[in-house]
């Protein structure tokens, strides 16, 4: 039910007709049911991603991750279809609404990887954290394939 929209001199034009108030308080409600499900969502995502990537983290080389990842997979495709904010296409977005580039959370946890990446590089606390941890992992991998 979303709106159509035509592109005259890149300005959207809506092609359906005005919103009125039954199709809001009806977009307020099918909002508010999607919102239940995507927290349903999230409350099964979090156990599960969590031992999707326990499991993973043993997988042989080469096959490290894959159930984490077929996880996130599966959610990504459960929000797709969920569409939360479809009805938001009634109208065009206000101008803040417009994404930029650079602008999503990826985008900030990649600066900050970047940034821990350099300190590693220069031997400082990260790198010894991180050979910690991996010593532990390999450990326990070990283990694990006796």
């Amino acid at each position: 039910m979303a709106a159509e929209h035509g592109r005259t001199s890149d300005k959207l034009i809506a092609v359906t007709p005005q919103v009125t108030r039954w199709v809001l308080l009806r977009d307020v409600a099918v909002l508010l049911a999607k919102l239940l499900l995507d927290s349903l969502k999230d409350l099964l995502l979090a156990p599960v991603s969590l031992g999707a990537a326990a499991i993973s983290l043993f997988n042989r080389d080469g096959d490290t991750g894959r159930q984490f990842y077929e996880v996130l997979h599966s959610a990504r495709r459960f929000e797709d279809w969920i569409n939360k904010y479809g009805d938001a296409d009634r109208i065009p977005p206000p101008g803040f609404a417009v994404k930029r580039e650079g602008e999503s959370i990826d985008d900030m946890v990649a600066r900050l990887e970047e940034l821990v990446k350099r300190q590693y590089e220069r031997g400082g606390m990260t790198a010894s954290a991180k050979d910690a941890i991996d010593r532990a992992l390999d450990a326990v991998h070990a283990k694990l394939q006796r």
